[in-house]
């Protein structure tokens, strides 16, 4: 009769056995996963209770607001405070609604073309001094747009543009970040055989651009527009520097000068509170309704 020994398996590599995957890993695993989710579910509730906190606030009148009441059922007004909002002071509410939507929207629109054609020139063109400049563009990045508040102020009395729409229509037109992100973009979108392909069939560069790489540049540049209308429709510090008219405010300092004046009338709280509402609805109907483009605009390159 013949024993057989026992012999220890070995993995594939010649080494020490894999350990089989037991009840101490399988829950270890499970437990890493509910800490994960959970943190998710914090996070979120940190987001979506201001939000939510808004949404229920602009339907109470301001005695519910002063009373704390946000969550009852009760003291509903949302179409009395909404009319309140458009008749105030005139109708100022409509007008800084407008003021917003020409500085973000087309400031945004003629940005990013900007942005776009130098990111592009950057990356696909060989020029002097091109990465010293390109450099100088990384520094301007790094400035708060806080600093050159004044800078600017002093260039726009000096031409005078002070207090006019051009006064904050100009300056956020030009965006070294949107360079910046567009260079990259340019180099994850743009193969350069097409454009030699363009090139061969005999199509200048600016034919080139706007007819081949433009189209190519479509995620991109839906990327670089959210980016900087996100950026012009927040912004507040150049306006309130710049302008002293209401009638060319946009709606963060008109907003602004709102609840400033509702510590001395509070009928102006709830009028801020709906006001705020209504002001992010351009941004998240902006990024729904172009969700295709930019995810596919942050993720150029990363795949080769």
């Amino acid at each position: 009769m013949t024993t057989t020994t026992p012999t220890t398996p070995v993995n594939a590599a010649g080494g020490p056995p894999a350990r089989p995957l037991g009840k101490p890993f399988g829950r270890s695993r499970l437990t890493s996963r509910g800490i994960a989710n959970a943190v998710v579910l914090i996070a979120a509730l940190y987001t979506m209770l201001p939000a939510l906190w808004l949404v229920l606030a602009s339907t109470k009148n301001a005695d519910a607001l002063f009373g704390s009441d946000i969550f009852s059922l009760g003291d509903f007004s949302f179409a009395g405070n909404l009319s309140d909002l458009f008749s105030m002071d005139g109708g100022l509410y409509g007008e800084w609604y407008v003021n917003s939507l020409l500085y973000a929207v087309v400031g945004a629109l003629v940005g990013s073309l900007i942005s776009v054609a130098a990111g592009y020139a950057f990356d696909k063109y060989e020029f002097r001094h091109k990465e010293k400049l390109f450099g100088l563009v990384l520094t301007g990045v790094m400035v708060p747009p806080t600093v050159l508040a004044l800078p600017l102020y002093l260039v726009a009395s000096n031409v005078g543009m002070v207090n006019t729409f051009w006064a904050v229509f100009i300056p956020v037109l030009f965006n070294p970040f949107g360079v910046y992100l567009a260079r990259l973009l340019s180099s994850g979108y743009v193969p350069n055989e097409v454009l030699e392909a363009s090139r061969m069939d005999g199509a200048g560069e600016l034919q080139t651009y706007f007819r081949v790489s433009l189209r190519m540049l479509g995620p991109g540049f839906v990327t670089v527009f959210l980016f900087q209308l996100t950026a012009i429709w927040n912004n507040f510090f150049l306006p309130m520097v710049m302008l002293s008219d209401q009638h060319l405010y946009p709606l963060s300092l008109g907003l602004y000068t709102w609840n400033s004046a509702a510590t001395v009338s509070p009928e102006y709280y709830p009028l801020v509170v709906i006001g705020s509402l209504l002001a992010v609805v351009p941004l998240i109907a902006a990024f729904v309704l172009l969700q295709r483009y930019w995810k596919s605009g942050l993720t150029a390159g990363s795949v080769k």
